[in-house]
């Protein structure tokens, strides 16, 4: 492939005007005496003025060839091509095949056709159809009459919702949103500590039902998860209601389209959702982290189908979180935090910063229990109109969470054990003590939600330390 070493290869289809207005031009190269092979794409009939048309409706020679336009006209030497001229220029044709009379009475000039080969997704199923595409996990075959998404369930890959079949040519078109090798591994996904490759990332983020520009977004939170710090394997194992919260900065969130407004929390953004499916999948079907197997979780919440959004970060003053992590400033960056439920906090009558932290801060003490201390970390979301308070003062973030850090400073003798007739508590020596709420760096703040509502969001997280449980971790999105 090609039939022909040494000569002229033209490559045209009858769907294209250009083709159709050369056919007595194909005949005269014919009649010089030139060796010539003509393909046709979409018609062996066509041109009528060859003899031995090449029946290319399979795309095969287009695909090696490398057309992008037709007609094209090919110079081989030795097996080799060695020039090549797109569309319709009759001087180049002429100086090209030597004719000098080549194309008498045709116009000068005539623009080609897209080449059937090069429409959208035809490059991948072409690669996959003709060998050239080099994958490195297993392939499952599936019976005729047997139901894709059906399968994917039976085989238990999916997390109790459908998924995307990951057939080879959906998967060789997710890898082309990534400029990094399908066998490159990212690292040991637990809890079975299997490594997961960029392609195995791929197929599971097709099963996500992400699309190929959301890739780097999903092998950055992979990463993410994988670092000791964030302590996935413990995250697993627990029976906290926790799960991975992707939270993504930068360029890369705005250009997938992420939701950081109305609703970001919710369903209906592709992106948000499919991106924080992706990485779950990942966990299940790579890692081996399957509900009632390591997965202990006693209740869970429903952000373990997916758990991911992107921050407002519209307003100037306050750093995106990212940045306070120490992201350069316009780089892109996924969070991930080992979240609980959302808990919603509404105020509608405080317009000072200060009333504000005030009320926000009784609803962060319930964060684990009321009367837990340094056990739980927790995400504060502020929603546009609760953040325009802050705004208008003029406070920064880093004086907003001094302020909440002071407002959760909380009396001992109001937290231990047996208080209120209730057992819970901290221990009876701590009883004369102030005691903060949270760890240092135990309470973060995003930005994110619809410019109406005086609301905002709790989080909770699961455990205070990497011993004891997740931090956050934070990875830089690559191309």
């Amino acid at each position: 492939m090609p039939e022909i070493s040494d000569g002229l290869i033209i490559v045209a289809k009858r769907d294209c005007p250009t083709c159709v207005l050369l056919e007595p031009v194909y005949g005269e190269l014919a009649q010089s005496g030139a060796a010539l092979a003509v393909y046709s794409q979409d018609d062996p009939s066509f041109p009528a003025t060859i003899a031995g048309v090449i029946d290319d409706t399979s795309l095969e020679a287009s695909y090696r060839l490398d057309i992008e336009t037709v007609p094209t006209l090919i110079r081989m030497s030795g097996g080799k091509e060695v020039a090549r001229i797109v569309g319709w220029e009759r001087q180049e044709w002429r100086d090209f095949t030597g004719i000098g009379t080549l194309g008498n009475g045709l116009p000068g000039y005539q623009p080609g056709c897209g080449s059937l080969n090069v429409q959208p997704g035809m490059a991948e199923y072409l690669a996959v159809r003709f060998g050239d595409a080099n994958f490195v996990a297993r392939r499952i075959e599936i019976a005729p009459l047997e139901d894709d998404i059906e399968s994917c369930f039976e085989r238990g890959w999916s997390d109790g919702l459908p998924v995307v079949p990951p057939t080879e040519v959906r998967v060789l078109r997710m890898l082309s949103g990534t400029t990094r090798a399908p066998d490159e591994v990212i690292g040991p996904v637990p809890p079975n500590l299997a490594p997961c490759t960029v392609e195995k990332a791929a197929i599971n983020a097709v099963m996500a039902g992400c699309k190929p520009e959301y890739l780097p977004v999903v092998l950055a939170a992979i990463e993410a998860a994988l670092d000791p710090d964030f302590c996935m394997h413990g995250l697993l194992c627990t029976t906290h209601f926790a799960c991975p919260m992707v939270i993504v900065n930068g360029p890369a969130a705005r250009a997938v389209a992420m939701n950081s407004g109305g609703n970001a929390l919710g369903q209906g953004n592709r992106a948000n959702a499919t991106i924080g499916r992706a990485l779950q999948l990942v966990i299940r079907n790579v890692g081996g982290g399957i509900p009632g197997g390591i997965d202990r979780a006693t209740l869970g919440n429903p952000g373990k189908y997916t758990f991911c959004f992107a921050e407002d970060e519209s307003d100037p003053v306050w750093e995106p979180l990212s940045v306070e992590r120490g992201v350069a400033a316009g780089k892109s960056a996924v969070t991930l935090y080992a979240a609980e439920g959302v808990l919603g906090s509404s105020d509608d009558l405080s317009r000072t910063p200060e009333s504000l932290t005030r009320s926000l801060a009784l609803s962060l003490r319930v964060v684990g229990h009321p009367k837990k201390v340094g056990a739980n970390d927790a995400l504060l979301i502020v929603a546009r109109e609760h953040m325009q308070i802050y705004s208008d003062a003029g406070w920064s973030k880093a004086r907003t969470l001094a302020a909440f850090d002071e407002a959760l400073r909380l009396p001992g003798k109001d937290l231990v054990r047996g208080v209120g007739g209730v057992a819970a508590g901290i221990p009876e020596e701590l009883a004369n003590e102030t005691v903060s709420k949270f760890r240092p760096g135990g309470l973060n703040i995003v930005r994110a939600g619809g410019i109406a509502g005086r609301m905002s969001a709790i989080v909770g997280g699961w455990g205070a330390s990497g011993e004891r449980g997740s931090v956050m971790v934070t990875r830089e999105i690559g191309t």
